[in-house]
């Protein structure tokens, strides 16, 4: 018994964790972005404008790293009308050249262009079925799609799922640029269609209760 607990107590920490200095676990990424991890990450969105607005982040992120985008968020929201896509969809060039000139965001003129162009699709998609939030969350994965368990191997294992494939191309189909699947899986996970949180994670528990409470739209 004492050799037993003497290799449990050498044995590795999940690679997925960080302790605190509580020895409270979370997610290995916790220290670059505290409060996004702790209490907006993966708590369910319902808010048509909010969901748009973290379609376009993720795709303001490709090829960059996310805390630099959650650092710009608020320049972002400024300068496009809090994601009111309502108002983004009537962007002209004029708004291309403000973009492009504030050193607030990204100036890149694709994702701006992108994102002018998703707000309109946005606009269509709300306009046909009600909603943009009831029509994406119809994509959310079934449970057994979920993993049960996450730790760090499958974190770097799986970048995208089989739904954030399905919703992809649907996105796709209706015009949508900047979606691929990749970036679409990270959109799932920061809004509440799986649960990515670490085993282990003290958020995972309490953003399972917040999706069993969340009414889902439709």
């Amino acid at each position: 018994m004492a050799a037993q607990q003497a290799g449990a107590a050498m044995a590795e920490p999940d690679p997925g964790l960080i302790l605190d200095d509580r020895g409270v676990p979370r997610c290995f990424w916790q220290p670059s972005m505290p409060d996004y991890h702790d209490h907006e990450w993966g708590r369910p969105v319902a808010d048509d404008r909010r969901l748009y607005e973290k379609i376009c982040l993720e795709g303001f992120q490709a090829g960059m790293a996310w805390i630099t985008i959650l650092r710009k968020r608020e320049a972002f929201r400024a300068a496009f009308d809090d994601f009111d896509f309502e108002r983004v969809a009537r962007y002209t060039d004029q708004d291309v050249d403000r973009l492009m000139a504030n050193a607030g965001i990204v100036r890149n003129r694709s994702k701006i262009l992108s994102a002018i162009n998703n707000a309109r699709r946005a606009q269509a998609l709300a306009e046909e079925t009600g909603s943009l939030s009831g029509w994406l969350w119809k994509h959310e994965p079934p449970a057994h799609e979920r993993p049960g368990t996450v730790d760090r191997d499958y974190w770097d294992s799986n970048p995208t799922s089989t739904a954030s494939v399905e919703l992809s191309r649907a996105l796709k189909r209706r015009g949508w640029t900047f979606v691929g699947p990749t970036t679409i899986y990270a959109f799932m996970q920061a809004v509440g269609m799986v649960n990515d949180h670490m085993s282990g994670c003290v958020c995972r528990q309490d953003i399972e209760a917040a999706r069993a409470r969340f009414r889902r739209p439709g």
